[in-house]
């Protein structure tokens, strides 16, 4: 279990964060996405290789246009 933008969030096994996000149907290469896990972002290139653990803290957050 993690908590994924403030909200429990059941994970497989060694599931990494680009299967988290594409699970959130948001594109791995879309512009406007950025990843926090335990308060630090995570680059891009590294979101195949970052294995998230029981307990972590993710937030995914999207710019949005307007005012």
């Amino acid at each position: 279990m993690i908590q994924l933008n403030g909200h429990d969030c059941e994970v497989r096994p060694e599931e990494t964060l680009a299967a988290l996000v594409r699970r959130l149907e948001l594109g791995l290469d879309a512009r406007g996405v950025a990843v926090a896990v335990d308060g630090e972002v995570i680059p891009r290139k590294v979101w195949d290789s970052c294995v998230l653990g029981e307990g972590a803290r993710v937030e995914v957050v999207t710019a949005m246009q307007g005012g």
